[in-house]
């Protein structure tokens, strides 16, 4: 049986002196960015009730080898920061890597979960929304995204020469 180059390299991994600036900006500076991107991006979605199963729950990304986080939740009509006091409701980590296999859809959901990769901790129904939304995404209907993800695959293979052990 022979398997995938994917599963038997180390996958890159970010490099932590690279990471320091991020790791000095405030949670709350991240979090804002964020929020802003995805209210822009995900605003028809908003707008036509996609996201209302994160109404009162707390989504929290942890990127663990850049050592950020990012909390939110659905507000009215729009994501906002969620405070750092509240607890998450599900948590989802992986590495820079990982996440960006997922944006650019080179590595299906289920792949990535499945293997580990990403990891998913808390409500496994929320867990499964989520997971179910992003598989769902219309990427052709979002022209940003769209050439976001292009660029995203265009790129992968030089982050991994870049930052492969």
């Amino acid at each position: 049986m022979q398997t995938s180059s994917k599963t038997s390299t180390t996958h890159p991994l970010f490099p932590a002196p690279l990471s320091l600036p991020l790791k000095i900006l405030p949670a709350f500076v991240h979090n804002k960015v964020l929020v802003t991107t995805l209210n822009r991006m995900l605003a028809n979605e908003i707008k036509e009730g996609e996201l209302d199963f994160l109404q009162e729950k707390i989504i929290h990304i942890m990127i663990e080898d850049v050592g950020i986080e990012y909390r939110f939740t659905i507000e009215g009509n729009k994501l906002v920061a969620a405070e750092k006091n509240r607890p998450a409701d599900v948590t989802l980590q992986g590495t820079v890597y990982n996440y960006l296999l997922l944006a650019s859809r080179q590595e299906d959901t289920d792949a990535l979960f499945f293997s580990r990769r990403l990891r998913m901790q808390g409500d496994t129904e929320l867990g499964l929304y989520v997971k179910n939304f992003l598989d769902g995404m219309d990427m052709d209907s979002h022209k940003v995204p769209a050439y976001f993800e292009s660029l995203l695959k265009k790129s992968l293979p030089m982050y991994e020469r870049l930052f492969s052990r």
